[in-house]
């Protein structure tokens, strides 16, 4: 039997520069399910995008779904794509199972929980004040090249790493401290600064978008703390339900989160196309 891709759109060109198509999988013609792949909007042109690929279930474990990721492959490489990346849901075990034995490498993951009835406790000697603006300047230059750094070990380019770093400031801190919905705080024991928390109040989550703790801080439970005071804010905030993302290979934040009862809501992988 042939398992390929039927385009059921023209390729469509987008206002921000990214294009996509939606495709059938077909076994000899017939529909068995369909996947979308389109350009990344942050990336560019040359990284792709595969979505939404589902195959039904009486066709489920074939080979069906290794065969059109394989044949998406080829679609994205005639589109001049270096790259391409796709997100899995936490839950979707086999899903995660066939993208890794295709090859693709975990970058991050997303993790929420839900917050309990009463905020907790920041322990003794510990205590949280809004950042200043003396502080912000420096601290975004290290939160920038952090992430950035961050990427290009998993698989970015610097260039493409910079430019998405930029779109997020400009997304998240369009007004740096004074952001409507934006808390950046600074963790202080007894007195000392030991580490910064950058907190988004969505309208329907609270969402942890950066944790440091001083590099001769850690390994002293700052960490542990700095969550504590996200999910405190976040309660006194009205939300009750806390996200994040991390990177793969954090090990230590990813012992912690798991810890404090967070749960993968969705894994994201990329793979470079040789």
């Amino acid at each position: 039997m042939t398992t390929t891709l039927r385009p059921t759109e023209p390729l469509r060109q987008h206002e921000d520069g990214t294009r996509s198509r939606h495709y059938l999988v077909c076994v000899n013609g017939r529909p068995v399910g369909a996947l979308r792949l389109a350009t990344h909007p942050e990336y560019g042109p040359t990284v792709a995008r595969l979505e939404d690929l589902r195959i039904e279930e009486p066709d489920r474990g074939r080979g069906r779904g290794t065969v059109a990721a394989l044949a998406a492959e080829e679609v994205v490489r005639g589109w001049g794509c270096a790259r391409i990346e796709a997100s899995v849901p936490g839950d979707a075990e086999a899903a995660l199972r066939l993208m890794t034995a295709l090859g693709y490498v975990p970058r991050s993951r997303n993790m929420a929980k839900s917050l309990g009835s009463g905020p907790p406790r920041l322990p003794a000697g510990s205590a949280a004040r809004p950042m200043t603006e003396a502080e912000y300047g420096p601290w975004h230059a290290r939160d920038q090249e952090g992430f950035v750094r961050d990427l290009v070990a998993r698989g970015v380019t610097e260039s493409q790493a910079r430019i998405k770093a930029e779109r997020n400031h400009t997304r998240f801190l369009p007004n740096g401290l004074a952001t409507e919905n934006i808390l950046i705080s600074v963790l202080e024991q007894e007195g000392n600064p030991v580490g910064t928390l950058w907190l988004g109040l969505w309208p329907e989550t609270a969402f942890v978008l950066g944790v440091d703790v001083r590099p001769e801080q850690r390994r002293r439970g700052h960490g542990r703390t700095l969550m504590a005071l996200a999910e405190a804010q976040a309660a006194g905030a009205g939300r009750d339900r806390m996200g994040l993302n991390v990177f793969a290979g954090n090990t230590p934040a990813e012992r912690l989160y798991a810890s404090l009862g967070y749960e993968t809501t969705a894994y994201h992988l990329y793979k470079e196309l040789i």
